[in-house]
C-alpha cells in the first residue's frame, strides 16, 4: 500500500513538472507569435531595442512596468500625456490601449487598435518579454 502512494506521488510530480514545462513552452510560443505581429503591425511607427531611438511612436522596450507617457526624449501628444497621470503600463492597460486607444487618452495620436482578444494577449506577451 505505502508503494502504490508513493507511486501516486511520483505520477503527481511529473505530471506538476510536465505541466509546467508545457506552460513554459506555451508562454513561449505566444511570445513569439507576438513577436510576429508586433513586427508587422506595430514597427512602422515604434522601435524595440533597448536605447533604440523612438520613431514616429515611442520606443517600446521596458514599456511593462513603466510610467505611461515617460519615454524619455518622446515628444507626447497632449491628449497622452492628460492620460497618463498615475498610470503604469501593465497587461491590462496594455489590452485596453490595443483595444481602443482614444478610450484611454482621448485625443492621443495613435490610430491602431486590435479587435482580435487572441491577438492582443499575443502582442502583449511579446511586449512583456522587452527587458
Amino acid at each position: 500500500m505505502k508503494r502504490l502512494g508513493t507511486l501516486s506521488i511520483g505520477i503527481g510530480m511529473l505530471f506538476a513538472l510536465v505541466s509546467g514545462a508545457s506552460h513554459a513552452q506555451d508562454a513561449a510560443d505566444l511570445a513569439a507569435l507576438g513577436k510576429k505581429l508586433t513586427t508587422n503591425n506595430c514597427a512602422v511607427c515604434h522601435t524595440f531595442g533597448k536605447d533604440e531611438p523612438s520613431g514616429q511612436g515611442p520606443n517600446l522596450f521596458g514599456i511593462v512596468g513603466r510610467p505611461m507617457a515617460a519615454q524619455p526624449g518622446f515628444k507626447y501628444s497632449a491628449g497622452m500625456r492628460a492620460a497618463a497621470a498615475g498610470k503604469v503600463w501593465d497587461e491590462k492597460l496594455l489590452d485596453a490601449w490595443l483595444s481602443d486607444t482614444q478610450t484611454v487618452a482621448p485625443g492621443n495620436a495613435m490610430t491602431y487598435f486590435e479587435g482580435d482578444e487572441a491577438r492582443r494577449r499575443k502582442i502583449i506577451a511579446y511586449l512583456s518579454t522587452l527587458h
